[in-house]
Formats: structure tokens, sequence, C-alpha cells
């Protein structure tokens, strides 16, 4: 929004208000001001001018030799070059020593032998831009209007004194989108006095061109109004009109378009005038159009619209898209006489939708879209009428008709005193808001500490105590109102238990060199079913609403899927050795009722394929997807977690291989898997053997503990003893073990596993381990009788038990 400085100061007395002290003020109680322009870009000693007569130059096929009349005693003789200098032309004339956009400077010269003594100047000579000129003024010279008087600075004449302040709006103040909006606006900052121009309008005394308005739906368009408008003489609009107009941003057309804008940024409510003629016997309907149905509109483009657009038409044919643009067929032109002047309230949400949908925008749609002040149609209409009957000499051939709604009920707030000393922070004294509420014209009535406000219908973004509580602190000066820190107690911030110990595996299997990856929640059911895992409920996949793609139509209850997708990626780009993990959120739900949130719980999977450590010249290269280079990282990691006491159970699983998977279990209850992908699996993704592992962390963190046991150095020596034993190879190490600690008492401190060979050697189905057995007390040194008796026990179990036989 442009603001005219000197346009407003007809309505507020701003005397001795700089626009940078408007710009200061406005930007300080929340209207931000973007820029001051000044139209003024650099002109001085340039007055209007009269060609008194207009030869030919005797040594130039294309200058004339004129003489102007300045004011002075004595014509000028000036050379000029434009095709359109003719005598009787009143035109601006920069003088000897005057100065032009671009810091030109005038002088006397000589054009082929005939003195020149000023410039006669065109409009981009002195700096209005081509976008806010009528097309006859871009070229050649400048041609100014019959009022214009000799001698008068071409300054004051085109309004170039004039400074125009850019508002940057938000979508709420609409009610800045107009002369009158700011000047409510200007006169309650600076507690100046209010003066809108009051309108006089003689009615028709017969109905010459009689009005009929229709409306099929009030909710599209609440009011109409129109009034006809005969015998008008259209020609150019008074020049202190064009200049505000230009101020504005508005190009001048003509005196009936050139009114209606006036208007519209006048009093914020557009206006539309239809050719009479082609309205059909002044019948005006609003209503819906048809799906596929057609207008041509002002700008010569055939425009296919849908059933939410809304038509204004003459009962048969569209004249123009409500609140947008008007149509081809009903435009005035130079041979129009009578029009029909529209003024409406549409419905914003309407117009904003049918603007987008055909990309069409308007300073009508910009002010309709957010919303006028429904109490202007019918004023607004009255006002364009009674400079139409001034400046265009119509004659009022109809009485206003107006269909819709009748008066608009005004919105009643209540404010607490205490809760707005409360919100601002600042005690204020009841006078002063009070005050506030009368430089803002609004309506108050305080009873027991409550203001009653009523709230005019120009305000439609107050709605609330709370917006209230900004209109006070705003004109009260946010810059009176003292910051403060806000006090309270404070405590330091921490993580929590369980995030200590998600920090603590990603240090863990980061100084493992495993990478960790973010991968979607969203993925496939076809991609789910690949790899299994050992859930101990069944779990229904839960499908999204609108999926972007088949890939994505789910959420996940597995990390391991998308693992191998990552693992997968990667070695296409050439990176063959992968060690990642993810510790992330599944989503469960337990059956087929969609209505129910799912249980979020996080999940801890890693995946190693490839090469863990790369050969160098020292070492061979340790291979990443091998089951017990897995299990090492793994038992690191609990060991770091202080989480003992899990069981491995060989498993056949779908996506894994039937002899190198196994799940982990804690009590009975199954907390993990760790295996290698099924050999049809890894090719498929052209892997090498990868092996993955995941667990539910929060079963697998109930098993941890957050108690350091200490233990002093031994005192005493241990005895060890080597067991090799001969076994069926279906049986467990991991049973064998645990029967050795059980049988062998307090004096057996470890078992250690340092073999395992099967071979040519062993007899077909068995399969040869030996273990390291450490004997100590902690009060005594042993005996080998003493550590004998508990091996001998450890032997005989392990006979009865397993058929084991002992390897000498």
């Amino acid at each position: 929004m442009l603001v005219s400085y000197e346009w407003l100061s007809e309505y507020v007395d701003i005397k001795g208000i700089s626009p940078e002290d408007i710009a200061e003020e406005l930007n300080r109680t929340g209207i931000e001001v973007e820029v001051i322009y000044t139209r003024d870009a650099g002109v001085s000693r340039v007055v209007v001018g009269k060609v008194i007569n207009c030869t030919p130059h005797p040594e130039a096929d294309r200058l004339n030799v004129c003489s102007v009349h300045v004011g002075h005693p004595a014509p000028l003789q000036i050379v000029c070059g434009a095709k359109n200098v003719a005598a009787g032309q009143l035109v601006p004339v920069a003088l000897e020593g005057a100065t032009l956009p671009g810091d030109i400077k005038i002088k006397r010269t000589k054009l082929r032998g005939v003195e020149s003594h000023g410039m006669i100047c065109s409009a981009k000579e002195l700096g209005l831009p081509d976008k806010v000129l009528m097309k006859e003024q871009q070229d050649g010279i400048l041609v100014l209007g019959k009022d214009a008087r000799i001698g008068q600075d071409i300054k004051q004449y085109l309004g170039m004194n004039d400074q125009a302040i850019e508002l940057q709006l938000t979508p709420n103040r609409s009610d800045c989108l107009s002369m009158f909006g700011v000047a409510y606006e200007i006169s309650a900052i600076f507690n100046r006095d209010l003066t809108l121009p009051e309108v006089e309008v003689e009615e028709s005394p017969e109905q010459i061109a009689p009005v009929s308005i229709s409306i099929q739906n009030e909710e599209d368009c609440p009011v109409y109004a129109a009034q006809v408008i005969q015998n008008l003489r259209i020609g150019p609009s008074p020049q202190w009109m064009q200049n505000r107009l230009i101020t504005a941003g508005i190009r001048p057309i003509n005196n009936i378009v050139d009114i209606t804008n006036y208007v519209m940024i006048e009093t914020g409510q557009p206006l539309h005038a239809y050719d009479y003629e082609q309205v059909g016997g002044g019948q005006i309907v609003v209503r819906r159009a048809v799906e596929g149905e057609q207008i041509i509109t002002l700008d010569g483009v055939t425009r296919t619209v849908d059933e939410e657009t809304v038509f204004i038409t003459n009962g048969q044919e569209p004249l123009a898209l409500a609140g947008i643009m008007g149509g081809e067929s009903s435009e005035v032109t130079h041979a129009t006489t009578t029009i029909l002047l529209e003024s409406a309230y549409f419905d914003p949400q309407m117009v904003r939708r049918t603007s987008r949908k055909l990309g069409l925008r308007s300073e009508a749609n910009h002010r309709f879209e957010r919303g006028v002040n429904p109490e202007r149609v019918q004023p607004a209409l009255a006002r364009a009428v009674q400079l139409l009957y001034e400046f265009a000499y119509g004659e009022v051939a109809s009485e206003m008709a107006v269909a819709g709604f009748g008066e608009v009920e005004e919105v009643q707030v209540n404010l607490r005193h205490d809760r707005l000393t409360t919100v601002m922070g600042v005690p204020i004294e009841q006078e002063e808001v009070l005050s506030i509420f009368e430089r803002l014209q609004f309506p108050v009535f305080v009873e027991e500490g409550v203001y009653q406000i009523t709230v005019p219908v120009r305000r439609p973004d107050i709605n609330l105590e709370v917006d209230l509580i900004e209109e006070v602190a705003r004109l009260y000066g946010y810059d009176r109102i003292p910051t403060s820190l806000p006090w309270g107690q404070q405590q330091a911030g921490g993580r929590t238990w369980i995030q200590q110990k998600r920090q603590a595996i990603r240090h863990t299997l980061r100084d493992l060199g495993l990478n960790e990856v973010i991968t979607y929640s969203l993925t496939s059911d076809a991609l789910e079913q690949e790899i299994a895992y050992p859930l101990t409920v069944p779990y229904m996949p839960i499908p999204i609403a609108m999926p972007m793609s088949n890939e994505h139509a789910i959420l996940r209850t597995n990390l391991l899927p998308q693992l191998v997708q990552v693992a997968a990626r990667n070695r296409n780009h050439g990176v063959s050795d992968v060690s990642i993990y993810e510790l992330a959120k599944v989503y469960l739900a337990s059956d087929d009722n969609q209505h129910t949130l799912p249980e979020e719980r996080f999940q801890l999977a890693f995946l190693m394929t490839g090469n863990y450590h790369p050969a160098n010249w020292e070492t061979a290269a340790q291979k990443g997807g091998d089951f017990f280079t897995a299990k090492g990282v793994l038992t690191t990691l609990l060991e770091r977690l202080r989480i003992t006491g899990l069981e491995y159970e060989v498993i056949s699983m779908e996506g894994f291989h039937p002899g190198r998977t196994a799940i982990i279990k804690h009590d009975n209850q199954v907390i993990g898997v760790l295996g290698q992908l099924h050999p049809v699996l890894s090719q498929k993704y052209d892997l090498d053997d990868t092996v993955v592992c995941q667990f539910d962390l929060e079963n697998l963190l109930l098993t941890s503990t957050d108690q350091l046991t200490y233990q002093a150095i031994p005192r005493y020596p241990g005895i060890t003893r080597d067991l090799a034993l001969l076994i069926d190879e279906s049986v467990p190490v991991s049973q064998i073990e645990a029967g050795i600690r059980a049988v062998a008492g307090e004096l057996l401190k470890s078992v250690t596993l340092f073999d395992v060979f099967t071979g040519e050697q062993v007899e077909a189905g068995k399969k040869s381990i030996a273990f390291n057995l450490v004997y100590r007390s902690d009060d005594r040194t042993l005996k080998d009788k003493e550590v004998q008796k508990a091996h001998d026990r450890v032997v005989e179990y392990l006979v009865e038990t397993f058929e084991a036989k002992l390897r000498q």
C-alpha cells in the first residue's frame, strides 16, 4: 500500500509531522514501513509553458523552432525535436540552469545554427516512469492539461512534491489498504483530529434507467449495490486526481476509471463500472458459474472457470469475475455515455480461491480477499457518484439499488484491566486506557474494572481480549514497556537414564567402527516380509492414508530391511565394506483398528558386510560378514552396558541363514536376533556374506545395571585344568558351559572355550571342544586334591548328561 503524504493531509492534521516521523511511529506500532518514495527525482527550474508558434528548423528536417511563453515578458526560443509538438500546447519547459534527473544541466545552446534557450521536456526526462503514464504520454513531449497555469512550477502541477510511504501490511490489517484506514491509524497514533469527506448526491427525480439485483447465494455476495449514471463525458481526469493515483502506483486512464480507482484507494472499497447498454435492462444476477463456462476478461484473455467461481451476469451472459476483474463485453469505452456502477461485498475465501486458480491478480481482489468494510459499500458508491457528477458531468439515472443484508452487527469484546496490566507488565491507569480507545474511535463503557468495547466493523482483526491488549500496548508504546528477564527457580538440565543409555550405545558402536544411518520410517509391505523379526505378539502393518509411493506405504515394524537397502546402495556405488547401525523407532499395532495409535518402540539394529578391517602389511583382512565378528561387536556392546545372563538359541527364520542364526533371550523372553542373511537374499542385493543383529531396546536395557562391582586382585594362586570333549554336534556350547559352572562349585572362577574342531579326525556327527577352567580360593591356597575332586564332578556330569567322551 502506497500512502500519499499530501493526500493523507486532507483527512488528518499532520502539520509539523514529516513522512519520516510517520514512518517511525508506524513501525513502532506494528505496521512496517518499507520505504519512503519522493516523486521528485531531481527536477528544478522546470515550469509550465505555452507553445505560441512552431515552425520547421531551416537546417534540419526533424527539428522545430518553437516560441514558448513561460510567464516572462518575452517568449523563449526553443529548438525541439519531438514529433508531437504543436502550437497551442501547454508543456513542461526546462529553463536555462534547470536540473533534470540524472544530474542533467540545461544550458543555452545552438542547434544547427539556431539558438535554444531551454528544453521542452518529455515525461521520461522529468523522471516519470512509463508504468504510471497513459500510452499517449509515453512518447514525445508531455502535453499538459488545460488547467495548467503558465509559469507554474511543474513539480507543483504534477504533484512531484508529494511523498509516498510504502506500507508492508500483514493480511490481518486489511483496514489499512485505504487512505481512510491509514488516516484512522495516524489520527490515533498522533492524537490528531480526523476529518473525512462528506458525501451529498442529488437523487434522480425519476427512474430513467432502473436497476434490479438478484443474488442466488448470499454467502458468496452478502450485499450488492448499484446505481446508473447517464450523459457522461469521458475524458482525462483532473490533474490532482491523476497525481494522487500516480503516487499510489496506479496509471490514470480516463475520468470514469480514475474515479473508481480513486474511491477504491480512498475508502478501500473496490468499484466496477459496466456499460449500461450491455447489462440488459439493468438486470444484475450474481450466481455461481457452470463447470467449463468461459469469460473474456478485460485483459483480453479467455478464461475457463469451475462451479466455485462467482459471476456477475445480466441474467444470461457473464459480465465480470466477482471481486477480481470485469469482462470485455461490458467494458466502458469512449463511446459509453451511461454506466452501471457496482459496489459490493464478496466472500474473501471465494475471491482468493478463484484468483489463485486463474492466476489472476488485481487491486480489487487484493482487497476483497482480505475482507473489505461492509459498511463502506454504499457510502463508497455514493462518493463515486458525487465525483462522476463533478468531473464527468454525469446525471443520476436511478436510485441506489441494494440487495443483501441490512445493518452490520458490531463486535462486542470485554477487556479486564487486571488482565491488561498483567500481560503488558506495566501499571497503566484507567484514564490512559480510555484515552487510547477514544483515539482509536472505539466506543467504550467501563464497569468494575472491565472495559466493554464496541469494535467498529472497519477493524475485522479484533475479536478477542488479547487483540484489545495488543491495541493498547502498541498505542501506549512498546518502547515504554521496560524489558525484564524472566525469573524463576532453574534446574540444571540433564539426560534421562534412557537417553544416557542411547548415547552409550552410539559411542560404543562408533568406537567399534560402525557408522550411524537414518532411514525413512515408511517402507513397503513386501520389503518388511523379506526379513523376519522374532516378536512375541504378531503386529499388523499400519498403512498410510495417502502414500507418496508403493515403496512408502506402511510404517515400519523392523529396522533390518532398510539397513540391507543401505548396504546394497553403498555396494552399487563401489563401497563394499559396510558396517552400519540405526537406533530408531518402529511402530507396532496389535490389531486392525487403525483408529488406535500404534505403540512406538525404539529398536537397535546393526549390519556388517565386506571387510570389518581391511588388510595391511602387518595383518590380514578381518571379515565383517562373519557371525563371530558380529558377535564380538555385540559382546563388547553388552559389556559396556553391563548386561549379562543372555542366552543364544539357534533358530531358523525367514531371510536368515538356517545354520548361522540365533535368537537372544533373557529370562526365556526373546529380546533380539543375531544371524547371517540367507544366501538367496544376499545374492538378490548383490552383497557378500552379511551379518545383522537387532534388539528391542527397551527389553534389552531392562537387563542392564548401573551398579559396578569391584573385586580385589587375587592374593592366592589359581590352578588351571584343560578339558577336551567329544560331543554331539547339535549340543550348544552354551549349555555345556552352564552345566560346568553349576556343577564345579564356588571354587571355579572362569570357563573359557579355546578350541572347536570338526573334520576327518572326528567321527561323523561329533565335534571336539576344549575348555580352560581356572579354580581359585579367595582365602587360601588350593590343594590338588580339592581341585581334582571338583574337576571330576564336572567330567562325570558331562559324560552322564551329554554322553560326552573325554579326550586325552
